[in-house]
C-alpha cells in the first residue's frame, strides 16, 4: 500500500483483527515498517507438526521445500523450534544470535536452511495459547543479499509488542494437546530407530545425536549437559558404531525419514 504510513497500516491490521484478512494486514505493516525480503509465518504444536499460517517471497527457494523437508521433520532441528520447546519469552530473536555455534557447518544448514539463500532473519513469538507458539519470521535472502543492521534490530523490539499483542488476540483459537519436552523426542526417536532400522540407542546417544544434527560443537553440547568434550567424543562414536555409520551426513540421511514420527505424542 504505497503511501501509506505504518499507522494507517496498523489501523489497517487492528481492524482485521478475527477476519482472514489480517494475516495480509500483518504483513502489509511489517513490510512498512521493517524491508524484507520474505515472510513465513507459523504455529508450532505439542502433539503435531507446524502449520503454515503465511508465506510470501520473491525468491521461490525460500520456501521451495518447507513442506516436504521442513515440516516433514526438519523443524526439529531449527534453532527457532528451539524456542518453543524451551518455551522461551515472548519476544523478537535473531537466528544469529540463538543459533549453535557450528550451525553453519550442521547438515541442517547445509542441506536445507543454506539452500534457502536466507542470509538473515528475525522471529517474533507470541503464546496465543496453551501449548501453541506462533512465530512470525521476517527473512532476508539473496533478493537483497543484505542483513537487518543494529537500527532495525532495535526497531524490531520496539514493535514486537504491539505484533505479540495482535498475534495472540487474532490467533487465540489455536488449539494444542499434551506436551512435550526434549526428553519425549528423545524417547520417540530411540523407539523409532529400534522400530525401523534395529538400531539400539541409549537416552544419552539420542541427545547427542540430535544435538549434533543441530550444529552443536563437542563443546557446545559438553556445555548443555554438564560433560566434557572428550565425554562427548566417546558418546559420538558409540552413537556412529550403533549406527553403522562414519560421518554426521550420514546421520542426517538415517534420521531424516523418521524425524517426522518424533514429536509425536
Amino acid at each position: 500500500m504505497p503511501g501509506h504510513t505504518e499507522e494507517d497500516l496498523l489501523a489497517v491490521a487492528i481492524a482485521s483483527l478475527n477476519s482472514s484478512q489480517f494475516p495480509d494486514a500483518l504483513r502489509a505493516w511489517l513490510r512498512q515498517c521493517l524491508a524484507y525480503d520474505n515472510i513465513t509465518i507459523l504455529a508450532y504444536f505439542q502433539n503435531r507438526a507446524p502449520v503454515p499460517i503465511l508465506f510470501k517471497s520473491r525468491q521461490p527457494k525460500v520456501h521451495e521445500n518447507i513442506s516436504n523437508v521442513y515440516l516433514a521433520g526438519t523443524y526439529l532441528l531449527d534453532p527457532f523450534h528451539d524456542l518453543h520447546i524451551n518455551k522461551s519469552p515472548a519476544g523478537v530473536y535473531r537466528l544469529s544470535d540463538i543459533a549453535p555455534d557450528k550451525f553453519r557447518r550442521g547438515r541442517y544448514y547445509l542441506e536445507y536452511y543454506g539452500n534457502t539463500t536466507m542470509v538473515d532473519e528475525l522471529v517474533f513469538v507470541s503464546y496465543p495459547a496453551r501449548g501453541v507458539s506462533l512465530h512470525v519470521c521476517l527473512g532476508r535472502d539473496s533478493i537483497s543479499k543484505k542483513r537487518f543492521t543494529s537500527r532495525e534490530i532495535a526497531k524490531a523490539g520496539r514493535i514486537s509488542p504491539i505484533l505479540i499483542s495482535l498475534a495472540e488476540a487474532h490467533w487465540h483459537d489455536l488449539t494444542s494437546e499434551g506436551e512435550y519436552t526434549e526428553g519425549d523426542i528423545t524417547t520417540n526417536l530411540i523407539l523409532a530407530l529400534k522400530q525401523q532400522h534395529g538400531i539400539s540407542l541409549s537416552p544419552r546417544q539420542a541427545v547427542v545425536a540430535m544435538l549434533v544434527l543441530r550444529g552443536h560443537s563437542s563443546v557446545s553440547i559438553g556445555l548443555k549437559l554438564a560433560i566434557s568434550s572428550q565425554t562427548v567424543k566417546v558418546f559420538r562414536k558409540q552413537l556412529y558404531k550403533r549406527c553403522k555409520i562414519s560421518s554426521q551426513a550420514e546421520l542426517f540421511h538415517l534420521m531424516l525419514p523418521i524425524l517426522g514420527s518424533v514429536s509425536s505424542n
